[in-house]
């Protein structure tokens, strides 16, 4: 491999480049430097608020290689980034004239239904794991994007369609495969390595590459599930909150106050008008999922009803992969919730100029909530609610404008006092990263962070300094 730089791309030094000529004749994989037709397509990541532009980025085909590139990132004191499904809030999934670890090539699944069990490569999505599940009547609750990577996804939590039934994300991760700073491979469960093992699970990416999950699988024999869209008035909006703390744990539900998309399912007079859209996710028989929801339809006469049985992974609407917005989002957890938060919700997306914007409330309680607040590191496990407020725009200057909008909503909320989820968390500062852990947890953390990244080499993260 000859390695060159174009005049656009980072320099690379005569002997780096002889390193890491020498890195990639030794890898399974390949290093894609930004001389490769494929730098631009592979560089990229979900959110256009940045344009990182790696030294190089490495295709691993292995853990080995995984540690190999973290050896080389260490020894030539070079920024770390890791890339799978690239949709880092705050652009961690790529790196300014560092190394970007590329997952997506870790694509292995070993299914086994004896023992319930999946062992899934880093590189999947949500979307790929969950269509491989389907035909088998089993699942892993995830989020509500299929091009997410299951492996960012399962170290900050995982807050999805299945949480009220099965947990977060991370409450079925039983092992997992993990490159540590040192580049060391282990493996990790509740009886090898168990406090790095407790840490990945809520810590996020701050402890090392894992490389491959091992997951417990749900049965689901039968899900019901689909949008439900309600006029949006305060009065629907604090009701449905209502009915869904009040529903079985079987049902969990996201629901999205936003302008109507143009879906064909959609009258053509509504679209671009605020609606709620409420995703219904029932696991369990369609006569109870019907039962359960009820006092949604209730609510008020349905603008469209698309709740129906089928396999879980209906539940992913079509993403447009030519859309790659600016994103701005702020986040809080909140217990109470009354019909005038509701009218200043609908009031505050009104005030948004953002041709994309949107206030997503997913409610919490059942399964995730029954699991000691000590058993993993995810720190809100007595949340009722999640609520967070998101713009998609154009342009990073358009960004840092809906910022500020995203900001006041919170606030006008009551802002987020005890922190907030950290899959969701943007660029708001150390201080906000460690309010999001409670106290013992953070400082576990950081004794765990001490021992097994003491230099910090995995900051590209919601960064957990070592103690």
């Amino acid at each position: 491999m000859n390695v060159h730089a174009r005049v656009s791309a980072p320099m690379i030094a005569p002997l780096l480049a002889i390193a890491i000529e020498k890195l990639a004749a030794r890898m399974e994989g390949r290093i894609v430097t930004a001389d490769a037709a494929d730098y631009d397509p592979l560089r990229a990541i979900a959110h256009s608020n940045w344009d990182h532009r790696p030294l190089f980025v490495a295709r691993v085909a292995s853990a080995r290689d995984v540690a190999d590139m973290v050896d080389f990132a260490r020894r030539h004191n070079l920024e770390l980034a890791v890339r799978s499904g690239g949709h880092s809030v705050c652009g961690h999934s790529g790196s300014q004239d560092g190394v970007v670890i590329d997952l997506r090539e870790l694509n292995s699944l070993d299914i086994d239904l004896h023992n319930m069990t999946a062992w899934a490569g880093s590189g999947l999505t949500a979307g790929d794991l969950t269509r491989a599940l389907d035909p088998h009547g089993v699942a892993v609750g995830f989020g509500d994007s299929a091009t997410v990577g299951i492996g960012g996804i399962t170290l900050g939590g995982g807050v999805g369609y299945l949480t009220r039934k099965f947990g977060l994300t991370l409450d079925s991760l039983i092992a997992a495969e993990i490159v540590t700073a040192a580049g060391s491979i282990l493996s990790v469960d509740e009886s090898h390595s168990p406090e790095l093992f407790w840490a990945i699970r809520g810590g996020g990416g701050n402890f090392g590459v894992v490389t491959r999950l091992c997951y417990r699988l749900n049965p689901l024999p039968a899900f019901t599930g689909g949008p439900l869209v309600l006029p949006a008035t305060p009065a629907v909006l604090s009701g449905f909150i209502a009915a869904a703390k009040a529903a079985p744990d079987e049902l969990s539900a996201i629901l999205l106050a936003m302008p109507a998309p143009p879906m064909p399912f959609l009258p053509p007079d509504v679209i671009g008008t605020t609606v709620l859209i409420g995703m219904m996710a029932y696991a369990g028989p369609d006569d109870d999922a019907q039962r359960a929801l009820a006092p949604f339809r209730a609510l008020a006469e349905p603008v469209a009803d698309l709740v129906r049985p089928g396999p879980y992974s209906m539940m992913y609407l079509p993403e447009d992969p030519s859309m790659v917005p600016a994103l701005s989002i702020r986040t809080l957890f909140k217990d109470d919730f009354d019909q005038d938060d509701a009218d200043t919700i609908l009031r505050q997306l009104e005030r948004c100029d953002a041709p994309m914007r949107m206030a997503q409330f997913r409610v919490l309680g059942g399964a995730a909530a029954r699991i000691p607040a000590d058993a993993t590191a995810y720190a809100h496990r007595d949340a009722a609610m999640l609520v967070a407020f998101l713009a998609m725009d154009g342009s990073a200057e358009a960004a840092a404008r809906h910022d500020v909008w995203t900001e006041s909503c919170v606030a006008m909320l009551g802002g987020a006092q005890r922190g907030t989820y950290v899959n969701f968390l943007g660029e708001q500062g150390s201080d906000m990263i460690s309010r999001s852990y409670a106290g013992a947890t953070w400082q576990r953390l950081r004794e765990i962070k001490r021992r097994y990244d003491p230099t910090n080499l995995f900051r590209l993260n919601q960064n957990i300094p070592p103690a």
